[in-house]
């Protein structure tokens, strides 16, 4: 991927790069992301991992070989009453839910986490 290509650009090359299930996984959260907040600004950092702000970073997609990782930055502040987070659990900021083949996404309870993120990083 060059540095030509915008951050939505690059991220839409990952997706159809992954080709499988990962990819799949990675546009459904991102839809969830740009719904929950439709001024999201993506970004493309470390070499690879899209990132959504929204007055400060909202979450990351990190993909690996058997997840698609949703990194929220200040997850640790965020209440989640769905118990979406399932990863990441033991530091004192960030919070990830890492998704695998298979799964199925709570769409409701993940918008409204996003939107919790956006809210917080406002506040």
């Amino acid at each position: 991927m060059t540095k030509e290509m915008s951050p939505a650009q690059q991220i839409d090359a990952r997706i159809k790069e992954l080709g499988d299930w990962r990819g799949e996984m990675l546009a459904r959260i991102r839809q969830l992301i740009k719904d929950a907040e439709p001024d999201v600004v993506e970004e493309w950092k470390w070499r690879g991992v899209p990132v959504w702000y929204y007055d400060g970073m909202i979450c990351t997609g990190e993909t690996y070989k058997n997840a698609v990782k949703m990194t929220f930055a200040k997850g640790a502040s965020l209440h989640d009453p769905s118990g979406l987070f399932n990863a990441s659990l033991e530091g004192n900021t960030r919070r990830a839910i890492d998704f695998h083949e298979g799964d199925k996404i709570d769409e409701k309870a993940l918008k409204a986490l996003i939107r919790a993120a956006v809210q917080l990083n406002t506040s």
